[in-house]
Formats: C-alpha cells, structure tokens, sequence
C-alpha cells in the first residue's frame, strides 16, 4: 500500500484546512447544542410522564457529551440545570415521597439519596453558568457569606440560570436534610430565588411564586412567611399563569393546608385538581398530569394527613 506523502508547500493549505475543520466541528457543536436545548419544551406538551421519564436521561447525557466539548456553553449549562432538576424533582423526589406514604422507608431513602445526588448535579451546572457571565461568583455563593451583595450585579436576563439553580439547590436541602452542612445553604438559595422575583416576577408564568408558596409554608408570619404569605404567592401564581397551572394548588394544600389540619379545604382543592382538565394547556400539560397523579396520592392518604 502506498504511504501518503505530504510536500512541504503543502503544509500551510492543510493548517488552514485543520483550522476550517475545527471551526466547522465547533459552529456544528454550537449548533447541535442549540437545537437540543431547544428540544425540551417536546416534553412539557407531552401526556405520557412514562414515556418521559425513560427519554430524559438520554438527552441530559447527550448534553453531558455537547458541554464537554463546549464546557462554556450558556445555553446547554442552562438547559443542564434545568433538566436535572425537573427530573429528580418529578420523577425521582416524587417517587420517593409516594413511597413514604406508603411506608416504604428503604425506597423513600433511596430515592431521596438520589434526588439529593440529582439536584446537586443540577446545582453545580447552575452555578458554572452563572460563574461564565460573573466571574468569581460561584464560589461567593459556596462560602455563603452575604449572598445579597454577591448576586446584585445580577440582570434580568440571569433570572432563568438563578431559578434553576436556585430550585435545585433548595430541593437538595430537601432530600438531605440529615447533612447539616447542606442545610446551613438554603438561605443562600433563598436569597437567590428572591433576586430572582425582584428581577421577573412574571418567569416561568409564576414559577417564582410557585416556589414561595412551599417555602413559606414552612415558615412562620415572624419568620416571614406562614399562611397569609403563601396564599399571597398563590394568587399571584395564578394569576400569572391564567389559572391553568395545577401544581400551585396542590403545593398550598400540601404545604398550608395539611399544617392548618384544614381536612375539608384541602380535599375540596385537591378534588379541584383532579377534575381539572390537564390538556386544555398544552405546554402546561406534562406538568398538571404529574400534578393530578399527586394530588390523587395525597387524596388516598388524607386519613394518614390529618388526625
């Protein structure tokens, strides 16, 4: 077989050829990248959680792979933080919580453990997007030392990487509540989620205040939250999204209601939900299908909620 041999005149034209190339491959990573960020809203409108559940992890990886050749890649990063999130919090962190009703403790722990691994993963893509448009704010925001200072140079356009981030930072705490280190971090997810409603209150058609309306269920009015809050943030929830979001009201139920030991307005609002019709949005339709399967579970299990 005859070996290739390269002339000397020839070597400038391949340089300018491997630098094409390599331009090339990196315009088609941006672009494929580009378009796979994109592609998630396909799962919102879909009815078959199932069917989601199995095809996320296969695009979350793919995106993996994009940003390992674009490590700096807002959009995938964003997209990172995002997906992961939405997927330990609806498919991981719910089949944990069901399964603690149900008295399965070994898998509620397991799945729990996992959500807590899923939303810290989450976090930490969240964090190295905001540290490519700040420099030196992620590890700001790890100290925890007056975040509030930390993320006032922050815009608006931030506020989709502060959400994600801050969502999954929160719901980490959640799912691991026995590792006090982690836990001594929420004010700073807190403080991030709060720029963030200063910043658009209106994104995610009232996600911000969605997530207000848990956290301050746990709080009380001294505290700055309790039950007058997080109606507050309920009625602005929906508000924003024209009443067609279901998860708000099972949130309040769940959070408020089950505290207050309202038996009977939280079985008229879950019901509420349940006879909602989840397809009348259809980019909301994936979520309020997830959203009547728990108000259905919490319904089964209201003699446990309340004495």
């Amino acid at each position: 077989m005859p070996r290739l041999r390269v002339h000397r005149s020839n070597l400038p034209i391949l340089s300018l050829t491997v630098i094409s190339l390599a331009g090339c491959r990196t315009a088609a990573l941006g672009l494929v990248s580009d378009a796979l960020v994109q592609s998630g809203s396909s799962y919102a409108a879909d009815d078959d959680p199932e069917l989601v559940r199995e095809a996320v992890p296969f695009g979350l990886k793919t995106m993996e792979g994009l940003l390992a050749e674009n490590p700096r890649h807002l959009q995938l990063l964003t997209a990172l933080a995002s997906g992961f999130t939405q997927y330990a919090y609806a498919f991981v962190q719910q089949d944990a919580e069901l399964a603690d009703l149900d008295g399965r403790l070994d898998a509620a722990r397991t799945g729990r453990d996992r959500a807590r691994k899923l939303d810290l993963r989450a976090r930490d893509y969240g964090l190295r997007g905001l540290e490519v448009r700040y420099p030196g704010l992620r590890q700001r925001l790890l100290d925890g030392r007056e975040p509030g200072p930390a993320l006032a140079p922050l815009r608006k356009e931030d506020v989709p990487l502060l959400y994600w981030t801050a969502s999954a930072w929160a719901l980490a705490v959640v799912n691991g509540k026995g590792d006090m280190s982690l836990v001594s971090q929420l004010p700073v997810a807190v403080a991030m989620m709060e720029r963030a409603l200063a910043l658009d209150e209106a994104f995610g058609e009232g996600a911000i205040h969605e997530f207000f309306v848990s956290y301050d269920a746990t709080r009380s009015a001294e505290q700055g939250g309790g039950p007058e809050r997080a109606r507050a943030h309920l009625e602005r929830a929906l508000a924003l999204s024209g009443g067609q979001k279901l998860g708000p009201k099972v949130a309040f139920a769940e959070g408020v209601l089950v505290q207050a030991q309202d038996r009977a307005e939280f079985t008229r609002l879950l019901s509420e939900v349940v006879q909602a019709d989840a397809e009348a949005v259809p980019r909301y339709r994936l979520a309020n299908v997830l959203a009547q399967r728990r108000a259905r579970a919490l319904l089964r299990h209201v003699d446990d909620l309340f004495a």
